[in-house]
């Protein structure tokens, strides 16, 4: 009976421990977040950029953003996830989990099964090149499209992300060594990378045919509401989903992504009535883009009342970019992939720090920050900047520089003419 007693509770206590690290809830909200997280990218990228280009292009910005999912799926499979979340390298990870080598049913990671957040990760990993399409929209070739998407996925995302998410170098330069960066979803991993490796691709593209320091006009706007729209939902996974759990935190998070995605939205809408007498929905969609590129960052540190803030700046900080770097510095960034994600991100990282304190003006809902003080994690955030700026910058011009002394990278003047779709695909976005 004694030996029956032991073996039953020794059952019991295993069934516990079992159940305590695989959370069905936790597991069940990640799912459906790597379907939103998708749904960002494929179609919701691709209506919002597609209806951006004119329509002699359309096909080819839904293709390279479709191209981009497949191609970073087999690269986070092969080798993608393993450089990013296995290891201990300070920059990058080890090849230790090569082709998923040792992840099978029974595999944890934290509450979920690995296979569940392999998945998630990997949705990031596909959206941030993608969004870099909107800086070369119209004039780069497919396949050094091709090229470039590969080679920026693993000498740019891949690095940031295990910099900061993997538990590399940016992780730990707090104040203890055992804090660092706060980076809730992406502000430097995914916005910082592709908005500043989209410049340097801009500047080193150079204009498009008919740039006239004011963006070429959209095709289909309604398209551009669908895509922005579809982003906005998408979101609510890239942000909330990124607590990793079924929580509080994940519910706080879904609140500031919206609150500030409404306030970006309106304020950039309200900037441009102002100036121009009519309120477009380009400027409302991209302004709502902006607020959501912003919050993401700090969307696990603030509260509504920073959120609105943060949703105010990023309508109003990113809409000035816009103008400074297509009017001032003439650079032909297509579609503000820089001023909204890149300048967005990097707003959105530092402004965490100064209101992310629970005790602070802004604190009501705030998760509070990593160091003693808000300038040192003020400090700590600016470092990050600077360290992913650096990096990023650098890795796409070599890139882009080496693909050059190969073949051209830019379509020929001719096929710019004609138009993408049919230059690079032999086909056409609409019948005529």
């Amino acid at each position: 009976m004694k030996k029956f007693l032991s073996t039953f509770f020794l059952l019991i206590i295993s069934f516990n421990l079992s159940s305590s690290e695989l959370n069905s809830g936790d597991t069940s909200w990640i799912l459906t977040s790597t379907a939103l997280v998708l749904f960002m990218t494929l179609p919701g990228l691709a209506l919002f950029y597609g209806g951006l280009v004119r329509s002699k292009n359309v096909l080819s910005v839904l293709m390279q953003c479709f191209t981009i999912a497949c191609l970073i799926s087999v690269c986070w499979v092969v080798y993608g996830y393993s450089l990013a979340f296995k290891g201990d390298g300070l920059f990058i990870g080890d090849l230790s989990a090569l082709f998923l080598n040792g992840v099978d049913r029974d595999s944890i990671q934290g509450t979920l099964p690995e296979s569940v957040f392999i998945t998630f990760q990997m949705t990031f990993a596909i959206i941030t090149p993608a969004l870099v399409v909107g800086a070369f929209a119209e004039r780069m070739k497919f396949s050094s499209m091709c090229i470039f998407s590969v080679a920026w996925f693993t000498l740019v995302y891949l690095p940031a992300c295990h910099m900061i998410w993997g538990g590399g170098y940016l992780s730990t330069i707090g104040e203890n060594g055992e804090s660092g960066v706060i980076d809730f979803a992406g502000g430097l991993v995914v916005h910082t990378t592709c908005g500043l490796g989209a410049l340097v691709a801009a500047i080193f593209l150079g204009k498009r045919k008919g740039f006239n320091y004011s963006p070429l006009p959209p095709h289909n706007r309604t398209m551009v509401m669908i895509g922005a729209s579809m982003l906005w939902v998408g979101w609510f996974g890239f942000n909330a989903g990124s607590a990793v759990a079924s929580d509080s935190s994940a519910g706080m998070a879904m609140l500031v992504t919206h609150i500030s995605a409404a306030v970006g939205a309106l304020t950039w809408m309200t900037i441009e009535w102002i100036k121009s007498g009519k309120a477009t929905m380009i400027g409302i969609a991209t302004g709502m883009v902006a607020g959501l590129a912003t919050i993401t960052p700090a969307s696990g540190t603030v509260g509504p009342a920073g959120a609105l803030l943060i949703g105010l700046l990023a309508g109003s900080v990113c809409f000035y970019a816009t103008q400074i770097v297509k009017s001032y510095f003439e650079i032909d960034d297509s579609l503000d992939v820089f001023p909204v994600h890149g300048v967005g991100g990097m707003l959105g990282i530092l402004m965490l720090a100064l209101i992310g304190s629970p005790d602070g003006l802004f604190g009501s809902g705030a998760a509070g920050i990593s160091e003693s003080t808000i300038l040192a994690q003020l400090i700590v955030q600016l470092k990050g900047i600077i360290v992913i700026a650096l990096w990023t910058t650098i890795a796409t011009y070599v890139i882009l520089k080496v693909m050059s002394l190969f073949s051209s990278v830019r379509v020929s003047a001719e096929a710019e003419e004609e138009g993408l779709d049919v230059h690079e695909h032999n086909e056409q976005g609409y019948s005529l």
